[in-house]
């Protein structure tokens, strides 16, 4: 995370001050040998960059150059100075140095902190005074600040003005980490403002404020700005005294490493070669539902109104977890029974008939239920079915003890001792696949499945029904032997994308408003190269669209009729 995270403070004597920093720099930057040697600037600065093979360690001096800052020691007393050298720590894996000190070593980028610093503690005020506030320009850059007070029982009002603040110049990647960067923000103050209170009661209790009032110093005009509870010689005291602990600096340092590492790691660019496919626009969105208050461009809502906009008399699972391809929240855990490693694999395990059978089920949104003992083999059974579908249609329970209707998954797993209710039987288009394992099982066997038996049985005939064209193609590659299954999966990435496509002028041949006759529904078909066989298919992979294209459509729709 290109950013960088300082603990500002107001003095009473100096007003809003820097005290302590910590930013990454990358290999590309000016580096020197670990080895060298040289004396520290007038301004406690570090110019650039160091190898240092512990993890905060302190800094060994450095001469300055001409990022240098001007020298501050005369506006400075005990409660603006935090370090006088520094911290750094360097990750190996992914070369980046994190260096902590009392300013940023770069002119420009101390001008741009020390501007927040002054924002954070006077200008810039959130409700009740403590708590996270943004603020910035494109030109001063773009700060999150976290003000708060510490309890200091030699100072005026019994307390001192703190803020944490994290400056960037992206303004949309700080606002995206606002929850993450203000949650663990708000533990670090936390654990100062605890162990000052500490600090403060203990001081309480050896002195009252009564008695600490009489044995202090007068007040007379000459030094009533310098005064501090009859403390002339300290106007301040360091947070190392309030806080009662000489590594206050070092535990920051970690911390604030911490939160720059982790944040910078929470979000990454995808590169695109080309236009997105939906099944890449659904994992985005997806991607962004699964992160805790981020600001989402595209809001998947898995429920009611959305399958209602569509009109695909379907409702989906308020249950289902979307970080998950659509499976519901539930943990399988391995039995040790024989895995299904991917499409073809089924097709070698059923043959041609049956597994033409499973497919077309599969395709037109059936649902496919799953039913035997093996919870491995049912998950992987059910994640190599996936490749015939896209990402957005499928919605699965990998094992259940009781029947889930079909509104909320299209792939059910089912323990051999649950019966399929007597109403889906008539009612509802199924197909159920009964695994029975082998009596005796063959240990030394070369093939895990042999002695397995895989039972179709449906209500729902689709033997007197044509399939859908596009999973004629799709069999076709799965049984070409002279595919690997590495070209066979992008064969079928292909042609669902292909098809996807044709599903998209659909929706928005229903979706735009104004009547359409039957013939205007048969004349797109022919335009699309499409059948009436393969509008079970089209009406079932509506559903796989992604929510920014639905979105687009039905605005842009809306706007066509108003």
């Amino acid at each position: 995370m290109n950013a960088i995270i300082s603990l500002c403070h107001f003095c009473e004597l100096h007003g809003p001050k820097v005290l302590f920093c910590t930013q990454p720099f990358h290999p590309e930057e000016k580096t020197v040998s670990a080895g060298d040697s040289e004396t520290e600037g007038a301004d406690g600065s570090i110019p650039s960059r160091r190898h240092v093979a512990s993890s905060a360690e302190p800094m060994t001096p450095q001469t300055p150059t001409h990022n240098s800052l001007p020298n501050y020691k005369n506006d400075l007393c005990e409660g603006c100075t935090s370090v006088h050298l520094g911290f750094v720590s360097h990750d190996e894996e992914a070369a980046v140095s994190y260096m902590s000190s009392q300013r940023p070593q770069h002119r420009d980028v101390f001008a741009m902190v020390r501007q927040a610093c002054i924002r954070s503690l006077s200008c810039e005020v959130c409700p009740g005074r403590e708590g996270p506030i943004f603020f910035g320009d494109e030109q001063q850059g773009h700060a999150i600040s976290y003000t708060f007070y510490i309890k200091d029982y030699q100072a005026r009002g019994f307390q001192r003005l703190y803020s944490v603040i994290v400056v960037m110049m992206d303004k949309i990647y700080l606002l995206n980490s606002w929850p993450f960067l203000v949650s663990h923000i708000e533990t670090v103050v936390e654990h100062l403002k605890s162990k000052a209170s500490v600090v403060f009661e203990n001081e309480k209790v050896k002195m009252p404020l009564r008695q600490y009032r009489l044995t202090s110093t007068s007040v007379n005009p000459k030094n009533f700005i310098q005064q501090r509870g009859g403390n002339v010689n300290k106007p301040a005291r360091s947070l190392n005294e309030l806080t009662d602990d000489k590594h206050v600096f070092k535990v920051l340092h970690t911390s604030f490493v911490w939160i720059l590492k982790a944040c910078g790691n929470r979000l990454s660019e995808t590169l695109l070669e080309g236009p997105p496919t939906e099944d890449s626009i659904i994992d985005m969105e997806k991607q962004e539902e699964t992160e805790e208050g981020f600001v989402k461009l595209f809001s998947k809502k898995l429920g009611i109104d959305d399958d209602l906009e569509l009109g695909l008399d379907v409702l989906s699972n308020p249950g289902t977890n979307p970080g998950d391809n659509g499976t519901i929240d539930e943990v399988v855990e391995d039995d040790g029974s024989p895995e299904i490693i991917d499409i073809r694999h089924i097709y070698k395990l059923l043959g041609s008939r049956r597994f033409h059978v499973l497919a077309h089920h599969v395709v037109i949104g059936n649902q496919i239920i799953l039913r035997g003992k093996g919870r491995t083999l049912i998950r992987t059974f059910q994640n190599a079915l996936t490749w015939l579908l896209p990402k957005g249609c499928y919605r699965a329970v990998p094992y259940s003890d009781e029947y889930v209707e079909s509104y909320r998954c299209n792939f059910l797993g089912l323990n051999p001792a649950v019966s399929i209710p007597s109403y889906v039987n008539t009612s509802e288009p199924f197909l159920l696949v009964d695994i029975y394992e082998p009596e005796d099982v063959h240990l030394e066997s070369p093939d895990p499945f042999k002695g397995y038996i895989f039972k179709l049985s449906t209500f729902f005939d689709l033997d007197k029904v044509v399939a859908p064209s596009v999973l004629q193609k799709m069999e076709h590659a799965i049984v070409n032997d002279s595919l690997s299954i590495e070209v066979v999966d992008q064969c079928l990435i292909c042609l669902k994308e292909e098809w996807m496509n044709k599903v998209k002028v659909m929706f928005k041949f229903t979706k735009a408003g104004g009547g359409r006759s039957e013939e205007d529904a048969k004349n797109l078909l022919k335009i699309v190269g499409a059948t009436d066989d393969d509008k079970p298919l089209l009406s079932y992979w509506m559903r796989g669209l992604s929510d920014q294209y639905k979105k687009h459509i039905l605005s842009a729709s809306r706007q066509h009729v108003l």
